[in-house]
């Protein structure tokens, strides 16, 4: 048995993964989760169907999100809750048929593909046997074509990752769910190179009003985040420390946890919780512990605090802290304890059982530059760059990662001049976060505007200051430098060519699922750049 996927960033020999993935997927995990979105295909194209004739059912939308965020790198490694989704998607797609069934009554007959007459097998070496005709290579035969599909459905992926934390707190959006059943859909069919760059751009227009509505649903019930230093040293006592991104998770914890003498630290992408009001009036929410994802298996080696995770992120626990570790909502890992319902009871237990930190000393990271923050300074900022105080602003951010290379981030920060401000997001910021890079009159060089999902605040951080210098975006003195790991990185980038912005510098590598020729085109019409040299590429940026 083999596998194949080149999804993230880390893909083999810059090429894929063929023998294990390099994030811990097994071949039976890569196989469960291509039938899982070869099934997702199929229901799609029901409910696109049904869509179009004013059908609509929501438990349809629900599941091709949740079932899509199962498939994101560094999700669930777990065959069996993968296969349960199968089940499960087998049900849902009767259903889809029976919707379409009942509202194309009296409507020309449609023919669907063969995804939408899928039957899964009934048992697990049925399903691999049937997942060995489902390779992703051959979905087309033409190099460019399979690389616009799968950019296609890669960002889909994330896009429904950050949809589903929206609709977690109850957030949704029509456009949203009809768009992901359209997208997965087309990809069952023969299209041109330009309708699917056409789905690939409509994909970031969407993903940019999934991001806002996750922001409406962060800020509406935490408020606007405000500056706050956040400790990293461990207070003495029972721990928890908190992976992901999942802020209702968090709250939930957090009030589980008030009385019981437990402190409650946030990992990775959850530093940026510290800077919502609603968040940090909890006294139990004491600091963040270690760095980003990757490091992980080092952070946590004998640790004597409880590990929850989340969303993604997840690598495999080692054994000195694989009895300690947690997993919830899409998550899984093998033998690993899941929580339902948000019942942290057997967290909290182990917490306690194992005793916690003894005092240690740490440092200050500083978060909570959201859009609100930062726009409500945005007439400082203004007057500064006129002053000729601020020459230049730089985005140095994304997703984390093993992969070498990822130092030039850290050099990128290190070098620019001290006249310059950088806004960071997501657990890129990592790299460079720790590191004293002063201010400028008063205000941080550094801006740590949150997490992935807050790129809206990026975006709308660029819009006012393009708005109050009266010029376009791709006009300002503004440069963004981007890592990317995973799918939400993709859905973020197709935002960001979406709103037409130019001279980004990707890395630490290309995608490998985009053709020569696709990078090509990318290149020649968003001036999209590989970062290489961070000196080189910083006096580029300068020049501009």
């Amino acid at each position: 048995m083999s596998m194949f996927c080149y999804q993230c960033e880390q893909a083999a020999k810059g090429k894929g993964c063929d023998l294990l993935g390099i994030c811990g997927k097994n071949e039976e995990v890569a196989a469960l989760q291509d039938i899982l979105v070869h099934q997702l295909k199929g229901i799609a194209a029901y409910a696109h169907a049904a869509r179009s004739l004013g059908g609509k059912q929501a438990d349809l939308d629900r599941f091709a999100l949740e079932a899509l965020f199962v498939t994101v790198t560094n999700v669930n490694f777990d065959p069996a809750r993968i296969e349960a989704f199968i089940r499960k998607a087998g049900q849902v797609r009767d259903q889809a048929r029976a919707l379409y069934e009942k509202v194309s009554k009296g409507h020309p007959a449609v023919r669907f593909p063969a995804s939408s007459s899928f039957a899964a097998a009934s048992d697990r070496a049925g399903l691999l046997r049937q997942a060995a005709a489902l390779t992703i290579l051959l979905d087309d035969s033409n190099e460019d074509l399979r690389s616009l599909k799968h950019l296609l459905l890669f960002g889909v992926k994330g896009l429904a990752a950050y949809a589903e934390h929206a609709l977690l707190l109850g957030k949704t959006d029509e456009t949203i769910f009809a768009f992901v059943h359209e997208a997965l859909s087309a990809l069952n069919d023969p299209l041109s190179a330009d309708a699917l760059l056409g789905l690939n751009l409509r994909c970031g227009q969407v993903n940019i009003r999934c991001m806002e509505i996750l922001d409406e649903a962060h800020t509406g019930r935490y408020g606007h985040p405000v500056p706050t230093p956040v400790s990293t040293a461990l207070k003495a006592g029972p721990a928890i420390v908190i992976s992901g991104h999942d802020l209702l998770d968090l709250e939930e914890l957090l009030k589980q946890t008030e009385g019981k003498g437990v402190n409650v630290y946030t990992h990775g992408e959850m530093l940026p919780a510290h800077g919502y009001p609603g968040l940090k009036k909890y006294p139990h929410l004491v600091g963040h512990f270690g760095t980003a994802w990757q490091n992980q298996q080092t952070e946590f080696e004998n640790v004597p605090a409880a590990f929850y995770f989340t969303t993604n992120c997840i690598q495999e626990p080692r054994a000195s802290y694989r009895d300690r570790v947690f997993t919830g909502g899409v998550v899984g890992w093998p033998g690993i304890p899941h929580v339902e319902k948000r019942d942290f009871s057997g967290v909290i237990r182990k917490a306690i059982g194992l005793g916690g930190f003894k005092e240690t000393p740490g440092k200050t990271l500083l978060t909570g530059f959201g859009r609100d923050a930062v726009l409500k300074a945005a007439g400082k900022v203004v007057e500064l760059v006129k002053a000729g105080k601020i020459r230049h602003f730089f985005l140095i951010g994304g997703c984390d990662g093993a992969k070498p290379g990822r130092n030039y981030y850290t050099e990128l920060a290190e070098q620019t001049p001290k006249d310059t401000m950088i806004l960071t997001l997501a657990c890129g910021k990592f790299r460079f976060n720790s590191l004293s890079l002063g201010e400028i009159d008063g205000l941080p060089r550094l801006l740590d505007v949150g997490q992935c999902n807050d790129a809206y605040s990026a975006v709308k951080i660029a819009q006012a200051l393009s708005g109050a210098f009266q010029c376009g975006v791709n006009d300002l003195p503004l440069t963004l430098f981007v890592s990317w790991y995973e799918q939400k990185a993709v859905a973020v980038l197709l935002s960001l060519l979406a709103l037409g912005i130019k001279g980004i510098r990707l890395g630490p590598t290309l995608p490998a699922f985009l053709s020569p020729n696709i990078v090509k085109a990318l290149v020649e019409r968003f001036d999209l750049r590989l970062g290489t040299n961070a000196r080189e590429d910083l006096e580029v940026a300068l020049a501009k």
